[in-house]
């Protein structure tokens, strides 16, 4: 497999860029502040609550040298991109990230974490998943934990992955979008008993934006 990788996509300077757009980040420390997104397509974690679907199938989106797509995002005033997908730790990411710093922009991803991250990050969003558990190898890396928060026992989870992460790094429950009226106040009482975590809205959706 890792000899197919490299072959497919040339150490990283092609990957199976989905989709970019410049638009405001919609959720956690970052909420409200611009940035250039990188969709990069390909997951296999399966979230049925995923509201990007479409992005599982890598087959759909071949990989395309990133180059241009370093230039796009290096002209964007904000000089902020942040990699999203899909899950973009199955990718090599350390030509994109390199180029992306020699042209002074900040490097942001947010992942599930299932594979080991490659590429220099300035800011890593881990947003592990009950089914494909984060590798071991980033939660020291992580600045912010993001989960998932369906219903009570989701909580556990969130528990037990801030456990793992360094002392500094930001803690995050958010409501998944489906259930927000159902969970909220739950979230909002834990939040108030565990003053160490914030709560994340999908704010993007409220404004109407990508």
């Amino acid at each position: 497999m890792a000899g197919k990788k490299k072959d497919i996509f040339e150490g990283g300077k092609k990957l199976p860029v989905m989709e970019e757009f410049y638009t405001l980040q919609g959720e956690g420390y970052h909420m409200g502040e611009a940035a250039y997104f990188v969709r990069i397509g390909g997951c296999d974690v399966g979230c049925y609550w995923c509201d990007t679907k479409e992005s599982w199938d890598m087959d759909k989106f071949p990989p395309v040298e990133v180059d241009p797509v370093i230039a796009r995002a290096g002209k964007t005033p904000a000089k902020t991109v942040v990699v999203t997908g899909g899950e973009p730790s199955r990718y090599p990411l350390g030509y994109f990230t390199s180029e992306l710093k020699k042209r002074g922009v900040t490097t942001m991803i947010e992942t599930s974490g299932v594979s080991p991250l490659t590429g220099t990050w300035d800011w890593i969003c881990l947003s592990p998943k009950k089914l494909s558990p984060p590798h071991n190898s980033i939660y020291l890396k992580a600045n912010e934990l993001k989960v998932i928060v369906q219903n009570k026992s989701d909580l556990q989870w969130a528990e037990k992955n801030a456990a793992l992460v360094a002392d500094d790094c930001r803690l995050y429950l958010q409501p998944e979008w489906s259930k927000a009226n159902e969970v909220m106040e739950l979230l909002t009482d834990y939040v108030m008993q565990h003053p160490k975590w914030k709560i994340s809205l999908q704010a993007h959706k409220y404004m109407n934006i990508p």
